[in-house]
């Protein structure tokens, strides 16, 4: 990614103002800060870096943040000791309020085995404090869905992680645009209602309720219009999987098909991150 690329991000020290459990798979946090009036999210799936303390810390350990040069700040952190810098994981911009004071709201999905940032999402109160390196102008690159202009529909599948990005999607999605949305949860008290004016059919694929999986449910259906769009996020191998199935099983071009890994399973991000390249973007070139 070249500077020009990631200039329209910058450092912003935020606080918990207050957390509501969504179901037994969501948390969402709301955080303020005087920061907030230089963050300006483009919406839809609109993703930052969250930096977080480890327990015990106040407040995530970074180097100084009054340096121009993002890279450096970045450098420096890297450069700390794993157990003393502030831990780094990704995460969706669910919505972004400017009035009456600035917030922004991040849905956290929760599990037993889960990593840092899930232990700390279910155990954060009001007053926490945190870093984001997230979006100072709207058009930037963190926003992954770009509806192409001769898209006359929509398919999105997401798992609970990305739940937050697709029901964001769909809030933004222009009225009355064809959408099928396959949207997978663990527990059925995790479906929640969705806002949208799109004419979205929308399958909650609940798996304590034994649903297919998202393979197999996309597998057998309809896609929507004559040019479709595709948008799919959650755990990289089924990612992965359903990208090929609508490639190389439905000819879509390669180009309508927008794919986001947010976890694997065995992995946690850091390990993640450090897959080569090359074994994550293949399927982009295939």
């Amino acid at each position: 990614m070249t500077h020009a690329e990631t200039a329209p991000f910058q450092f912003f020290s935020l606080r918990v103002d207050r957390t509501r459990r969504l179901g037994p798979s969501l948390v969402r946090i709301t955080f303020t800060g005087e920061d907030l009036k230089d963050f300006a999210a483009g919406g839809r799936d609109q993703s930052l870096s969250l930096f977080l303390p480890h327990p015990g810390q106040e407040a995530p350990v970074l180097p100084p943040l009054d340096n121009p040069d993002m890279y450096a700040i970045l450098g420096a952190w890297r450069a700390m000791p794993d157990d003393e810098r502030a831990v780094m994981r990704s995460y969706t911009v669910r919505e972004q309020r400017t009035e009456p004071v600035g917030e922004v709201d991040i849905d956290f999905a929760l599990h037993e085995d889960g990593g840092p940032a899930c232990r700390w999402a279910g155990r954060a109160e009001p007053g926490d404090r945190v870093v984001v390196l997230g979006p100072a102008v709207a058009a930037n690159t963190g926003v992954r869905f770009q509806l192409p202009e001769d898209a006359d529909s929509v398919l999105i599948w997401a798992d609970e992680t990305a739940l937050p990005a697709a029901s964001a999607i769909l809030e933004w999605l222009p009225a009355e645009t064809r959408a099928r949305v396959f949207l997978e949860v663990p527990y059925s008290g995790d479906r929640t209602e969705l806002a949208t004016e799109a004419d979205a059919t929308v399958t909650w694929l609940v798996r304590e309720e034994g649903a297919p999986s998202g393979v197999e449910a996309v597998a057998d259906a309809e896609l929507p219009g004559e040019n479709p769009y595709v948008w799919i996020a959650g755990e990289s191998g089924s990612v992965k999987a359903l990208r090929r199935h609508f490639v190389r099983e439905r000819g879509l071009d390669r180009r309508r098909v927008t794919f986001v890994g947010y976890w694997r399973k065995g992995l946690s991000e850091d390990a993640l991150r450090e897959v080569p390249e090359d074994t994550e973007e293949t399927e982009a070139a295939a």
